[in-house]
This record gives structure tokens, C-alpha cells and sequence, in this order.
């Protein structure tokens, strides 16, 4: 059966309350956020009636769009998932979704030779792997990297909307070196992907407060807060991250010329993949070759360094010099423990 664009837009938003049980979900608040998401996508302002909601939940019960789900009610008055894990985006696709991925599938083909939309190359590509596995009900044959098990995948779409739409958001939040979690207000300005894992860039609503990052994974809860929004009036968004390999850094602080050497062996897996878009080859022998790159230094760059092991050696600046040779000094004694261990048995 056809389902129109509203529907979607209010079962998956449906499907996103349901997910954060970190609230108890009434009809009334149900409600409430279908219709936030018809006016923001569609720009509807009428709302949405009790009526529809219930007969929303009552198919994403049944089977006609392939979705079951587990929709319950807890103490006559709650709706949640019995299955904590459920989701309707977990569902297999049906020969109407089937149909919408392949007409965009193709729509954005068109776009692949631009300049300007390089970055939908992989995006066609995951899209078109994605339809052939599901048509042929075969393997998929591009594996692309992924984390099956990662946190905080839930707030992108929360923290990107609350982003676009200038609105504060109250963030409960607990770093790894944190004994207890925390709550404040936040400003959002960039969300910021590196290596799977998500991470938000904006201001902490407090006294002299400065820009933070935010990993999501860490995030507890996030609410919409009243409080002003405060705006980015200092950074360049398109280039803040442009001068580091990562996510680590602070306004102000400045790169620098990182020179290192790499044996003729691994050479030519930096020169296909560099670190970073300012590499350079500088020099060359038999024995390796020596680039530089220019970033401002911080934890992923030491680590990005000593996953090369032996196989590089850095030679400036002294101060990255002196913290790698320290890094690599404890990481040997850490290994004489354990061989003093092996020794024993």
C-alpha cells in the first residue's frame, strides 16, 4: 500500500521517541513531536490529531509495511518498545522502499561527475551495493568500514536539527575521566565525524565559556532548552578542522611543520594515503623517505605517528620529538612487566 511522505515523517519520528528511553513517552508527547517534525519538514502547522498518532502506532504494529513493531504500554499511560533494541530502520525493505531507493539511486548518479558533489561518490555506491544485495538476497559485495556497536548514533539527527534550527539543548554528559555525569546548556555549531566515532563542536552556556567538543558516545541525554541560543561569531566552520588530523584542538592554537621519516618499505603507503592533505615529500634515499605535513599537534596525531611503530621515525619539531620517545619509552618498560610475567610461568 502507498504511504505518503507525512507518514514517514511521523513514523520515524515515532520510532525515534520510542528509542530514547531515557523518557516516558504519552500519547500527548507523541503527538506533540509528530507534529514539530510535519512543521519542520513540510511546514505544516496545523498539527497532527490523537486520532492519526494512534493509527500510526497501530501500523508500525502490523505487518502491512513489514515493520511489527513491538509497541507497548506501560501503566496504561506510557508507550515504549518491549525490545530495547528495535527500530523500524532495523526492518528489511519492502518492494515500495525497494522502488524509492532505486529512483534515487538513480537521481543521484547524475550528480557523480560534478566537482561539487564528490562526496556523493560513496554514498551512490553504498546506496547501489545496498539495492543488489537486497534484490538478489545475496552478499553485499563492497564492505565498507563500519561499527556495528557504537554509542551515540541516536543524537545526530536530534543535535543536527536543534544545529540548523538555532535552538539550545540541555546535554547530560559524562567523559571518560569524569566520576559522575553532568547537565548543562549547549550551543551547537558543526557535528564532526572521525574514525566512527561522532562528535559535536559548539559553546557550554556558562561564564567564560569557550568552544568544546563533544563526543556522542558520552552523551546521556539531550533535551530542548528555552535558554537563547548563543551564535558562532569567531570560527570559520568550512575550515576549522583543516589544520589537524582529528578532533582535538582549541581556537587559536597554531600548526606546525611536523617532519618525519619513513622507511622504503611502508613509503609508498603514506604517499597513497597521506596523513593529511599538506604532506609533502621532501626527500628521499635508499634506505626511506622524509615528508612533512603541517597540523597543529594533539593526541591523534602522536597516535596517528606511532602506529607506524618502527617503520617511522620523527624528526621535528623537538618538542613532538621528545613526547613521541617518551610515548615509546613507557609503552617498552609496560612491555618488560609482561615479559617478567611470561619469565615466571
Amino acid at each position: 500500500m502507498p504511504v505518503n511522505r507525512n507518514a514517514l515523517i511521523r513514523y520515524r519520528t515515532i520510532d525515534q521517541c520510542l528509542q530514547n528511553r531515557f523518557k516516558k513517552w504519552t500519547l500527548d508527547d507523541l503527538i506533540e513531536a509528530c507534529s514539530d517534525a510535519i512543521y519542520e519538514y513540510q511546514g505544516i502547522d496545523t498539527g497532527v490529531s490523537r486520532r492519526t498518532v494512534q493509527a500510526d502506532m497501530e501500523m508500525m504494529r502490523s505487518n502491512k509495511l513489514g515493520y511489527e513493531a513491538p509497541i507497548v504500554v506501560v501503566d496504561k499511560k506510557y508507550y515504549t518498545y518491549s525490545d530495547k533494541n528495535y527500530s523500524i530502520t532495523n526492518s528489511p525493505l519492502n518492494q515500495q522502499d525497494m522502488q524509492v531507493l532505486s529512483e534515487v539511486s538513480g537521481l543521484l548518479k547524475q550528480f557523480k561527475g560534478f566537482n561539487h558533489f564528490t562526496d556523493l561518490n560513496e554514498m551512490v555506491s553504498k546506496l547501489e551495493d545496498k539495492i543488489y544485495s537486497q534484490k538478489t538476497q545475496s552478499a553485499p559485495v563492497i564492505d565498507f568500514e563500519k561499527n556495528d556497536n557504537l554509542k551515540g548514533l541516536e543524537w545526530i539527527e536530534v543535535i543536527r536539527k536543534a544545529i540548523v534550527a538555532k535552538k539550545t539543548i540541555c546535554i547530560t554528559y559524562q567523559s571518560f575521566k569524569a566520576r559522575e555525569a553532568s547537565t548543562f546548556c549547549f550551543s551547537g555549531y558543526l557535528l564532526k565525524e572521525y574514525r566512527n566515532r561522532w562528535f559535536v563542536l559548539g559553546m557550554q552556556h556558562k561564564r567564560n565559556a569557550h568552544i568544546m567538543n563533544l563526543a556522542l558516545d558520552r552523551i546521556q541525554e539531550v533535551a530542548e532548552h528555552e535558554e537563547p541560543y548563543r551564535e558562532n561569531r569567531t570560527l570559520d566552520l568550512a575550515t576549522y578542522y583543516n589544520d589537524c588530523i582529528g578532533v582535538t584542538k582549541s581556537p587559536g592554537q597554531r600548526d606546525c611543520e611536523v617532519i618525519f621519516w619513513v622507511d622504503a618499505a611502508n613509503a609508498p603507503y603514506v604517499i597513497t594515503k597521506p596523513l593529511h592533505h599538506t604532506q609533502k615529500l621532501l626527500s628521499e634515499d635508499a634506505t626511506g623517505k622524509i615528508f612533512s605535513i603541517k597540523v597543529i599537534m594533539n593526541f591523534e596525531l602522536e597516535r596517528e605517528l606511532l602506529g607506524f611503530g618502527a617503520k617511522m621515525r620523527v624528526l621535528g619539531p623537538r618538542i613532538l620529538v621528545k613526547q613521541i620517545k617518551k610515548q615509546l619509552y613507557e609503552a617498552l618498560e609496560s612491555y618488560k612487566v609482561v615479559e617478567k610475567g611470561l619469565t615466571k610461568e
